[in-house]
């Protein structure tokens, strides 16, 4: 694995970083009030970041999985709204790089255009009331009628949804045939039997939407089926390995930042006649941010390097494990650096607390991860 970064990859890394710093405007309010922002959210599609992935042929700069990385670790370090980075990472790796790895022709030039110049947002809708992790133990039924299916079900948790143009739905064709009957429907907001209810109020990530979506009789023509049918399962597994691996490459940026106020509040922050980080218990607090930083860091980027080589490897779940957990970590530490000051909602850390903990939650819990790794070790 080589970590030279090229030119190019440099200066996008940079660009995106510089361009981060001038989202997240009123971002103490829109937390309160819950407020996804489309104006960052365009910006973010004039900067290029939702073509980061896309083939050049539907508008996008068909960039591998570690420049991506890089690139989204330098919008997080100037982006402080973790609830935009998140929801960018949700329509980018769950929609868009499924639709481009199992559309047809006609799918990817319909939706990748809209879905990479920022006039579209995309929704990935799997999670159900009765089946959190076990995403593939599905109640929503596709049942057959001539050329078209017929979808009843009840999603919920869905990020974007709320604001969402277009929802990658799974259901099953047979409720008997398990995780095998899966499969993959590409549903616009404005179809006949499609209801989109908001009614979460969330800890963290409160500026990414959540929302349910509903499905009652909802005709679905056969050319809105994404890949095969019953080859849900393998999008799903597909999708699941690039969105575990890169929707939290952001958070390395956040980290950094968080890591180099702590640095500059050791500095000058004094206490009983010198400055705080000549104490050990301030210092060494500080050093393990940087560690924990670190390992999350080469874990993405080794998860990511896989991707690109062919390889669906368990990085991706070590990575979302490692990184959550650090991102959680490496917080409450700042927190603890910054005292007082550090727990009024004005210095911001308490923010990134609450943030973090919900990326313990998405795209599978931090059991479930360790569960998906210990199968992949052949523990069981």
């Amino acid at each position: 694995m080589n970590l030279s970064w090229s030119e190019d990859q440099v200066v996008l890394h940079k660009r995106l970083r510089i361009y981060g710093e001038k989202l997240g405007q009123r971002l103490i309010e829109r937390d309160r009030a819950q407020e996804f922002s489309r104006n960052d959210w365009n910006g973010c599609a004039e900067q290029g970041v939702l073509r980061l992935a896309v083939p050049r042929e539907y508008g996008g700069l068909d960039l591998d999985a570690l420049t991506c990385a890089h690139a989204m670790e330098g919008l997080g370090y100037g982006c402080r709204d973790n609830g935009l980075l998140i929801s960018l990472g949700a329509h980018m790796w769950a929609v868009q790089l499924p639709i481009t790895r199992f559309g047809t022709e006609e799918q990817k030039a319909k939706y990748l255009p809209p879905l990479s110049d920022g006039s579209w947002i995309g929704a990935h809708a799997i999670t159900e009331p009765d089946a959190g992790s076990d995403t593939l133990s599905l109640r929503t039924t596709a049942y057959r009628e001539g050329d078209h299916y017929v979808l009843n079900g009840q999603k919920c948790f869905v990020t974007n949804a709320p604001v969402a143009d277009l929802f990658l739905v799974y259901a099953t064709i047979n409720l008997e045939l398990g995780f095998t009957g899966v499969t993959a429907f590409l549903i616009e907001r404005n179809q006949p039997g499609v209801q989109v209810e908001t009614h979460y109020e969330k800890t963290g990530l409160r500026t990414s939407p959540w929302g349910e979506v509903i499905l009652r009789d909802c005709r679905v023509a056969d050319s809105q089926r994404l890949g095969r049918e019953k080859g849900g399962s393998a999008i799903f597994a597909t999708t699941m390995a690039w969105e575990r691996a890169l929707i939290l490459a952001p958070l390395l940026g956040a980290m950094e930042r968080e890591l180099e106020g702590c640095v500059l509040r050791a500095r000058k922050r004094r206490q009983f006649g010198r400055p705080i980080g000549a104490f050990q218990a301030v210092s060494h607090s500080i050093v393990d941010m940087k560690v924990e930083l670190e390992a999350a860091r080469l874990l993405t980027y080794r998860a990511a390097w896989d991707l690109d080589h062919g390889d669906r490897s368990m990085f991706s779940e070590i990575a979302q494990l490692k990184t959550s957990e650090s991102a959680v970590d490496a917080f409450l530490r700042a927190m603890q650096v910054h005292g007082a000051h550090g727990y009024t909602v004005n210095a911001e850390i308490e923010r990134n607390v609450r943030d973090a903990l919900g990326t313990r939650i998405s795209s599978g819990t931090s059991e479930l991860q360790r569960v998906v790794i210990a199968g992949k070790l052949g523990v069981y």
